[in-house]
Order: C-alpha cells, then structure tokens, then sequence
C-alpha cells in the first residue's frame, strides 16, 4: 500500500512542549512520546524516545544483519520485534540518564511499524493508536493506567473528571514497569490510523477525532484536530500523527 502521512504538535496551555513524534515513512515508522517529569526532563525523555526508535530503524537498514537487542520471538512478525527492540533501546536510554535534573523523567510512547506483509502496534502508557476503518473508529491501544486496571478488575472507575485517576498510568519508559504492549495488525487499503497523546482524546472525544480523520487532506486532519483539542479547553501538550494506507501497494523498504 501507498502510505500518506503528517504530523503536528503543540504546546496547549503548557509553558513547555514535553510531547514529540517522528514520521519515518521511509522505514514505515511512525512514533508520538508524551515526556514525564517536568519541563526539562520530559523534553529530554520524549525526544529520547523517539529518536532511539528512528536510529535503530536506519541501523537495520544500513545492516539488515545487525546484532538485535533482544532475542527475537519467532512467533512473532518482523514489525512486532522491531518495535520491542526499539522499545528495549529506548528503555535503556532514559535509564541511562536519569541522573541529576533528570533522575525523575520517564516517557509514555505508541508507535506503528508498517510493512510488507502487515504492521504493529506497540506502548507504554496512555498515549494511543486509534485506527477508522469504514467510518468506524476503534482504540486498538488500551491505556496503562489506574482506570483500565479498575475497569479490568470489575471495578467502575470514577466518572471521567472526577477523579486524579484518570490522569495515573502504570507503565511509562524510563520507570521499573515499562513493558510495552506488542500488537500485530492486520492493514487494509483505506485504513486511517492516528497515533496521539493524551492530550488530543481527552478533550475531542471519538467524534472530535472522527470529524479530523474525515479530512481529506492529511495535513488538513492534523490541523483540525489539534486546532480543535486546543478549542475544546485541552491544556496539555497536544500532538497527532495521522497515517492513511491507500492502494497501490508500496511498502517501506527498511521493513521487508
């Protein structure tokens, strides 16, 4: 498939923008990271993030026999361990500098890895990939957070801006629980998929999001969903990365 992509971030009502993503459509990349631990250490942690999920895609394009930082599960596709060893990497930077001014910064991070043969999803934390598929919009991500691990143990959680629990993740990179979440997708010509913050769902809704996603200009989507996020009251850091598959088939080389 053809892949068509943009992105956008902005600062909200924030002094600091403490979000980043990378589009790497030549390796079929996309990654959004929402930085932890105030101003300075979550830029440094985003920005972290997203690079060591660019730098090590290149590597194996460079060297398609590179040493892999993890052991490869064989059950699982060439984009589902690409993205946990990009994952791994990542982890083992943050750590790596958390020291000083920035011994308290972590980093939520999604990323999808398009290939020949399919895609994944992988995640840390409460930043999301939302895909519309037939006008249809569905979370293919499920936060780290107290509310999922409420609603996954029977429990109703507290209304949405009623409590602090909304706003608690489990797992962030950079922390002890950073495990992320691998998903294989299945990829269909017309599938729009958004990768996003927090700062975008919370205050759009599914039908603030279907509403951008509808655009027909992926740069047109970007801009009104963020417009829209920053309209709606949102005061966080807002960032969007859309990606749109569309016939004929092209994949992204550095993942055959």
């Amino acid at each position: 498939m053809r892949i068509e992509s943009a992105g956008q971030t902005h600062v909200g009502r924030r002094a600091h923008n403490e979000d980043a993503y990378v589009i790497r459509t030549d390796l079929g990349l996309y990654v959004v990271a929402d930085g932890l631990g105030g101003q300075a250490g979550g830029e440094v942690a985003s920005r972290c993030v997203v690079d060591a999920f660019s730098e090590y895609g290149e590597r194996l394009v460079r060297d398609p026999d590179a040493t892999w930082p993890i052991q490869l599960n064989p059950q699982h596709s060439r984009e589902e361990n690409l993205l946990t060893a990009c994952t791994a990497l990542a982890q083992r930077e943050l750590i790596s500098r958390r020291v000083g001014y920035l011994r308290d910064m972590g980093s939520t991070v999604v990323a999808l890895a398009v290939g020949e043969k399919g895609g994944a999803v992988a995640h840390v934390g409460d930043s999301r990939l939302y895909r519309l598929r037939g006008g249809e919009l569905e979370a293919v991500t499920q936060d780290h957070s107290v509310t999922e691990e409420l609603r996954a143990a029977g429990l109703a959680p507290p209304p949405r801006g009623q409590s602090a629990f909304g706003h608690i993740i489990t797992r962030a990179l950079g922390t002890d629980r950073a495990e992320p979440t691998v998903q294989r997708l299945e990829l269909r010509p017309g599938d729009v998929y958004l990768l996003c913050s927090d700062g975008l769902y919370e205050p759009l809704g599914p039908e603030g999001i279907i509403t951008g996603l509808s655009r027909p200009s992926l740069t047109d989507a970007c801009n009104t969903l963020v417009t829209s996020a920053f309209d709606a009251g949102g005061r966080d850091n807002i960032t969007a990365v859309v990606v749109r598959l569309a016939a004929p088939w092209s994949p992204a080389a550095g993942l055959i």
